[in-house]
């Protein structure tokens, strides 16, 4: 199957689920998408029962297209400035003390939370797995995702504070996450773990992706500025996120943050004089449409991962109890910082809760365990992560709403 044939099948099957979700279910649409494709997924494990679909061909090949190098390498930098650009960086700058705390220390706690337990879970369950891969779990699943986050809360008439907290917070902890898990990545390909190696790639990683961003969004405002031809500034749009994105993970500084940074400027920074009224609407509707499509392509590609997976017995309780294990996690990062510095987040009660269930997971998680060396390990690392963002996409997704009535 060639990658045009393969695009065929994502686009047609994009625009049929759409369809489906908006003339019968009415849901939110990345949620719509995501239970569409998952009951297609199931269709096909099931139907080697009473059907004569190849199943196997069409698990090796979803096995063999490297779903998480598409989300990570291509999908992710494109989702990631179009979020930013529609964010208004007046409404982040209101909640940075929750946006910082939750972003960056949030996830290296949670990380260490749910490495605790989940080593405990596997030792319960008897599964050896070693705590380098737990470290690794609690990386990837900690960071909250903000393709899954933008594409419910704008529809779900979360406060408004509340929702540019958990906004900002998805949009910036994923890089974060990201860094700490090459980090462990990297420990467990060397079988060594230094404190100083760990801290000199959070530097590359993290500033120096704020850094290039911010570069680079100056840059692309100057070429914006000095042109009023709405064409050729979507066509310098893409072009910088194009190939900044891929140089920017080449040299290994987050292409991930810089994604974020530069589209926060491009739709913040002077955009009055770098952009017309036309040129602004264009810009905006494309990136929103481009958004819209790779968006739903991204909920159907998690969808399909549900194929390839091995389910064991044990594993499907131990991805159980790793969904309770995550929202432990995350109840205990909003509000250990809530109550002992109520004056330095200055989030109410109610606030608290909405946040604590309005950190979802999503592709982002999916990617990262997919991209582990092949072993029984991952595959029960890949259960509990499917688990998680399964429950976090329906059942938070679909409550959201309510709780924040």
């Amino acid at each position: 199957m060639n990658l045009y044939f393969a695009l065929t099948i994502l686009i047609c099957l994009s625009a049929g689920f759409a369809y489906l979700n908006q003339r019968f279910l009415k849901l939110p649409f990345v949620i719509g998408l995501f239970i569409l494709s998952t009951i297609l997924s199931l269709f096909v494990i099931s139907s080697k029962l009473w059907l004569t679909l190849p199943v196997e061909e069409i698990k090796t090949y979803i096995e063999t297209a490297n779903i998480d190098k598409i989300i990570l390498n291509i999908l992710l930098g494109f989702l990631l400035f179009a979020g930013a650009l529609h964010t208004n960086w007046n409404n982040l700058k209101q909640q940075i003390r929750p946006i910082a705390t939750f972003a960056l220390g949030g996830v290296i706690l949670s990380t260490i939370i749910i490495s605790a337990l989940f080593f405990g879970l596997t030792q319960l369950f008897h599964l050896d797995i070693s705590f380098i891969y737990c470290l690794i779990f609690g990386a990837l699943i900690s960071p909250t995702d903000p393709i899954a986050v933008l594409g419910i809360l704008t529809k779900a008439n979360v406060p408004q504070k509340t929702e540019y907290t958990i906004v900002g917070e998805s949009l910036f902890n994923d890089g974060v996450g990201v860094v700490v898990f090459i980090a462990l990545l990297d420990t467990l390909n060397t079988g060594t773990f230094s404190f100083s190696h760990f801290g000199f790639l959070f530097v590359q990683e993290a500033v120096g992706g704020i850094i290039m961003g911010l570069i680079f969004g100056y840059f692309l405002h100057l070429l914006l500025k000095s042109v009023d031809h709405y064409e050729t500034e979507i066509l310098l749009t893409l072009a910088f996120v194009m190939a900044g994105y891929g140089m920017f993970n080449y040299f290994h500084v987050s292409g991930a943050l810089a994604m974020v940074v530069m589209g926060l400027m491009v739709g913040n920074f002077k955009q009055d004089i770098a952009m017309s009224d036309t040129t602004q609407e264009y810009v905006h509707k494309f990136w929103e449409l481009v958004d819209v499509v790779l968006n739903a392509i991204l909920f159907i590609l998690i969808a399909f991962v549900l194929i390839v997976i091995d389910f064991k017995t044990e594993y499907i309780f131990v991805g159980l109890i790793s969904v309770l294990i995550v929202l432990l996690s995350r109840i205990i990062i909003v509000y250990l910082p809530h109550l002992a510095f109520p004056k330095l987040l200055k989030l109410t009660n109610k606030e608290a809760k909405i946040i604590s269930w309005g950190g979802l997971r999503g592709g982002l998680s999916l990617a990262l365990v997919l991209s582990l060396p092949d072993s029984e390990t991952k595959n029960i690392l890949l259960i509990a992560t499917y688990f998680c963002v399964l429950f976090s996409i329906i059942i938070q997704g679909l409550t959201i709403e309510k709780l924040a009535k």
